[in-house]
C-alpha cells in the first residue's frame, strides 16, 4: 500500500485478504471510504457507508465483512446482500464470487429467476454469501422446501445495497420487517451496512434503517474526491421523434445511455432510434429475463450503440465502458438525477456528462428546475412513507404462513423493540388483527391464528406470491414468441387500440420491435406473437411521478430569472426559456397568483407541488365545483374566480381541520396494496397520512396573493 492512511486501515484486514488485494487484484491503495469503513465494519458497528457513484462503495462493505468472516471463522451461510434490483443482483454476483474465492469462500444468488435445481443446490451446500431481494428471502421463510431456522441460523451481517432505493418506499418497511423476522431466528442481533450515493438526510436514514438495534452507529461519508466538473446540457427539441433525430447524430461512434420516464416511451423512442440506423437496445422492468440479459450484454460489449433504459439502469448495474448520458425530459427528482449523471465519466481521463432533451413546455421547466436544485448541492431527503398499516397486515398473514400460526398476542414478539413499523402503528394494530379475523383472512382458534379462507382466495395463487410482492402492480399478460418470452404487457394493451388500428390483427411495441398478436389465452395470460414491419403500440399503466415542493418552488425561481449555473442551454433551449418566460410572466418570486384567463377560466398557480395542491384544492373547494384538475404547478378554479376569492376563503379555514378522505375514490385505495386487508377507514387513513405535507401549505398560503387577468390575443 502506497498510502499510510491507506496502509493503516489495509493491515487490519485478514492477512490472506492483504495478500490477495495486492498480488491478485493489484491495488496499489484504498479509496478514502474504504480507508474508514474497515475499522467500524470490523468492529461489528451498523454502518452507512456513502459516496458517489462508482466510488468503491460495493467493495468498502465487503471487503471488511469478509475478513471478517476469515478472523471469526463464520461457516454456512453467514452474509446477506440484499438489493432491490435482479440486474444488479445478476451484475453484483460475479464481482463477488471473485473476491470470494480468493480467499476459499463462496456466494450464492437467489432471486425470482433463478431456476429450482439451483435453489436446491444451494440449500444443500449453503454458500457463505447468498445475493437475493427482500420479496427473495421472505418467499425463503414461507416455503415449506426452506428449512429457515437451520438456514438462517448463521447470520451475521446484512448488506443493503442502494439503500436509497428502499427508503423513500414501502420496500423499506417490508426489508425492516423481514429483517426483524431472520433476526428472530437467527437469535442475534444483525450487523447491517448500507450502500448509497444520494441520502440527503443520512442520520435520519441511519437511525431509521437501525429501528430496534442496539450495536453502535457509524456513518461514513468521505469528502468526494477533486474532479472535473460535469458536463451537463439543457436543450430543447420538442416531441419524441426530434429527441431521436438528435441522439442518431450525437455523438456517434459512442456508446449512450438514454433514460426515459416510461416503458412506453422507451419503446417508442428505441423504435424510432432503429429507422435512423442507430444500433440500440432496451431495458425495461416488462422485459423478460433474456431479452434484458441480452440487452445489457451486447451493450456491455458494443461501442456505436444506445440503450434506451428507465430507471433499471439508474441504480449500480455496470453497462460497460460508457460514454455519454441522456435524460429524455426531466429526472424524477434531483437524487435520480446524481444516480444517472454517475452512470458515465468512470472511465480514466473522462468526465461526468448528461445531455437533457425536453420535448415539451412542461418538461422543459422541470428539467431546468432539477438542474437548479442540483446546482445548488440540495438533495431530497429520504422519508419512508407514513402510517404502513397496510404491511402489518401483510407481515400478519405472512408470519401466519412462516410458521402455520401464530399467538394473537405475542406475535410482536417478531418484530422487535420498539415496534420495528413505529409506536403509531402499534396502537392500531389490534384493530388490523380484528378486521383481518372478521374478514377471514385469519382464523382464530383459541388465540392462535393461521390463515384463512379469504386469504388464500385472494392472495394464495401461485404459493402465496400475491402476498410476497409489496408493489401494486397491473395484472400482466406474458408476450411470447413460440416459447421465447419477449416481456409483459398489462390488460389496457389488448383493451385499447391506437387511431386507424380498429381492424386487423393488433400489433404490439415490444423490445423495441413491432409483434403482430396471433392469439391470447386469457386464462393463462399468455398472447402469442409473431415479428411484423407494421407499426406497433406500446401501453403500460402509470405516469410521470409528483413533482416535489422544492422543485416546484424552483420552476418559479427558472420563470423569474434564476438559471442553474452548472448547466449550458443549448441555444435552442435559451430560446425557449424566454419564450416560456413570457407566457407565463405572471410568475412572481415570492407570491402565488391566479390567472384569470380572457374566457373566464382561473386557475390558482401555487408552485408547491401535487401533494400540497391536493390540500389547498380541498381548502378552496368552494371555489371549484365545476373543475377536478390539480397538478404540480396549480389547481384549477370555477369561472371567474379571482385572487381576492381564494384569500378570503383560504383565511377562513385551519389546515389541521381540511381532510381529504371525503375526496378518495376507489383508485385511491388500490394504490394501496393489502388496502383490503385494513378497515376501510384506517385504509383511508394511511393514504392520507401518506399525502400530508402541512409545512408546504401554510407556507403557500402564508405567500401574497396576487390575480393576473390575461387580454384577449
Amino acid at each position: 500500500m502506497d498510502d499510510d492512511a491507506s496502509a493503516g486501515a489495509f493491515g487490519q484486514l485478514h492477512p490472506a485478504l492483504q495478500h490477495h488485494v495486492v498480488n491478485s487484484l493489484g491495488w496499489r491503495s484504498l479509496r478514502a471510504l474504504q480507508e474508514e469503513t474497515v475499522a467500524p465494519i470490523l468492529q461489528g458497528q451498523h454502518v452507512l457507508a456513502m459516496a458517489p457513484t462508482a466510488g468503491g462503495k460495493t467493495e468498502a462493505a465487503f471487503l471488511p465483512v469478509l475478513s471478517r468472516m476469515l478472523t471469526e471463522d463464520w461457516h454456512g451461510l453467514s452474509v446477506l446482500y440484499l438489493c432491490p434490483l435482479r440486474a444488479l443482483l445478476n451484475n453484483l454476483h460475479v464481482r463477488l464470487s471473485g473476491y470470494a474465492e480468493l480467499v476459499g469462500r463462496r456466494v450464492g444468488l437467489w432471486h425470482g429467476d433463478v431456476t429450482g435445481p439451483q435453489r436446491s443446490r444451494l440449500l444443500a451446500d449453503p454458500p457463505d454469501v447468498l445475493l437475493t431481494t427482500p420479496e427473495s428471502l421472505e418467499s425463503m421463510l414461507v416455503s415449506t422446501r426452506v428449512d429457515a431456522a437451520s438456514w438462517l441460523a448463521n447470520l451475521r451481517v446484512v448488506i443493503i445495497d442502494e439503500a436509497h432505493a428502499f427508503v423513500a418506499d414501502d420496500r423499506g418497511w417490508h426489508l425492516l420487517a423481514v429483517l426483524a423476522r431472520v433476526s428472530h431466528l437467527a437469535q442475534r442481533e444483525l450487523q447491517r451496512v448500507a450502500l448509497s450515493a444520494t441520502i440527503g438526510n443520512p442520520d435520519e436514514v441511519m437511525e431509521w434503517l437501525t429501528t430496534g438495534c442496539r450495536a453502535p452507529r457509524r456513518i461514513v461519508n468521505p469528502p468526494a474526491p477533486v474532479a472535473p466538473p460535469p458536463e451537463i446540457t439543457l436543450d430543447y427539441v420538442g416531441n419524441l421523434a426530434n429527441a431521436a433525430l438528435v441522439i442518431s447524430r450525437l455523438h456517434r461512434g459512442e456508446k449512450r445511455l438514454a433514460f426515459v420516464d416510461s416503458r412506453a416511451r422507451a419503446e417508442q423512442l428505441a423504435a424510432a432510434l432503429r429507422k435512423h440506423g442507430t444500433t440500440t437496445f432496451v431495458s425495461h422492468g416488462s422485459l423478460g429475463v433474456d431479452e434484458r440479459r441480452q440487452a445489457e450484454k451486447a451493450f456491455a460489449e458494443a461501442r456505436d450503440c444506445v440503450i434506451v433504459a428507465t430507471s433499471t439502469l439508474e441504480l449500480g448495474i455496470d453497462v460497460g465502458d460508457l460514454d455519454r448520458v441522456i435524460q429524455i425530459d426531466a429526472p424524477p427528482s434531483v437524487a435520480s438525477f446524481l444516480q444517472r449523471l454517475g452512470r458515465s465519466g468512470r472511465r480514466a481521463e473522462t468526465t461526468r456528462n448528461t445531455t437533457v432533451l425536453a420535448t415539451t413546455d412542461d418538461a422543459f421547466l422541470r428539467a431546468a428546475a432539477v438542474l437548479l436544485r442540483w446546482s445548488e448541492g440540495y438533495i431530497e431527503p429520504s422519508q419512508p412513507p407514513a402510517l404502513p398499516l397496510h404491511l402489518v397486515a401483510q407481515q400478519l398473514l405472512a408470519l401466519a404462513l412462516q410458521n402455520g400460526e401464530i399467538g394473537r398476542y405475542t406475535w410482536r414478539d417478531w418484530f422487535g423493540e420498539p415496534f420495528v413499523f413505529g409506536d403509531d402503528v402499534l396502537f392500531e394494530s389490534p384493530r388490523v388483527l380484528d378486521h383481518l379475523v372478521a374478514e377471514g383472512y385469519l382464523i382464530d382458534t383459541g388465540g392462535m391464528l393461521s390463515v384463512g379462507g379469504t386469504a388464500e382466495r385472494q392472495l394464495g395463487h401461485r404459493h402465496f406470491m400475491e402476498l410476497l410482492a409489496v408493489f401494486s402492480e397491473a395484472p400482466l399478460f406474458s408476450v411470447r414468441h413460440g416459447r421465447l418470452e419477449i416481456g409483459f404487457v398489462p390488460d389496457e394493451a389488448l383493451l385499447v387500440r391506437p387511431p386507424g388500428s380498429a381492424h386487423g390483427p393488433m400489433v404490439l411495441l415490444l423490445g423495441g420491435r413491432s409483434w403482430r398478436v396471433v392469439d391470447v389465452d386469457w386464462s393463462h395470460r399468455v398472447i402469442q406473437v409473431e415479428p411484423t414491419d407494421e407499426p406497433g403500440v406500446a401501453r403500460w399503466s402509470g405516469g410521470r411521478s409528483a413533482m416535489s415542493d422544492s422543485v416546484a418552488r424552483a420552476v418559479r425561481e427558472v420563470l423569474t430569472g434564476a438559471t442553474p449555473v452548472h448547466a449550458v442551454l443549448s441555444k435552442r433551449a435559451a430560446e425557449r426559456l424566454a419564450y416560456v418566460r413570457g407566457e407565463m410572466a405572471f410568475a412572481r418570486p415570492d407570491a402565488t397568483t391566479v390567472v384569470v384567463e380572457a374566457d373566464g377560466r382561473s386557475k390558482w398557480w401555487t408552485f408547491a407541488g401535487r401533494r400540497a395542491n391536493m390540500w389547498l384544492a380541498a381548502m378552496v373547494n368552494e371555489l371549484r365545483r365545476d373543475v377536478a384538475a390539480i397538478d404540480d404547478l396549480g389547481i384549477a378554479l370555477d369561472l371567474g374566480v379571482d385572487g381576492r376569492a381564494v384569500c378570503a376563503t383560504v383565511a377562513s379555514i385551519n389546515v389541521a381541520d381540511i381532510a381529504l378522505a371525503p375526496w378518495m375514490n376507489e383508485e385511491a385505495m388500490q394504490n394501496l396494496k393489502f388496502s383490503e386487508c385494513l378497515p376501510p377507514d384506517l385504509a383511508k387513513l394511511v393514504v392520507e397520512r401518506r399525502l400530508r405535507v402541512d409545512e408546504t401549505v401554510r407556507r403557500a398560503i402564508a405567500e401574497p396573493l396576487a390575480t393576473h387577468r390575461r387580454a384577449k390575443s
